[in-house]
């Protein structure tokens, strides 16, 4: 459907459209974007595929291991956290059912500061395998809105697995200072 029919059915007529050119129907679209539900209300955050176990990108850098536990369901997948853009101040993690939406949090909002690590059960990812790690800047923060989303569906195949603590926390150092703007700092 075009966009001047589209907007017919909302109420305009085409002369009045011919007449106001493409600003008008653009203004009357952002309008109507801006009244229809969606998560991130108002403002949209922008949203990022994360793809790979090492990410870095708009403002923020993110590597991925797990340490695997003699039991598979001990096991821990670990991310690691660094902002490279000064105004992410604040961080919030949630797991999401991809056919149902329905959310759990993974980690409550709190200071991203100099970086931070999160560790989820490599089980929950069964259930809620998409994750959601939004960074807010302090003024989105206040409005409740994330600046930022970058999202990962389920843990990346190239995540690396460690069977102890310290290469692990090496390996995510070693990784997250290779990226770009990723030596800014480190949890």
């Amino acid at each position: 459907m075009s966009v001047l029919v589209w907007i017919r059915r909302l109420g305009a007529s085409r002369p009045g459209l011919e007449r106001a050119g493409a600003g008008r129907a653009a203004v009357l679209l952002l309008a109507l974007g801006l009244l229809l539900p969606g998560r991130g209300g108002l403002a949209l955050a922008a949203e990022v595929h994360g793809e790979n176990s090492s990410f870095a990108g708009h403002g923020v850098a993110l590597a991925w291991a797990i340490l695997k536990a003699p039991v598979e369901d001990q096991s821990q997948v670990v991310v690691r956290m660094i902002p490279t853009d000064p105004r992410y101040v604040t961080v919030e993690v949630e797991g999401v059912d991809p056919f149902t939406q329905a959310r759990r949090t993974i980690l409550p909002a709190q200071p991203l500061g100099a970086g931070l690590d999160v560790r989820s059960a490599r089980g929950s990812f069964a259930d809620f395998p998409r994750r959601e790690f939004n960074f807010y800047s302090a003024t989105d923060w206040q409005a409740k809105h994330p600046s930022l989303t970058v999202y990962f569906m389920g843990v990346p195949d190239t995540a690396p697995e460690f069977l102890a603590e310290a290469p692990l926390s090496a390996y995510l150092a070693e990784t997250i200072m290779k990226l770009p703007g990723g030596g800014k700092g480190t949890p």
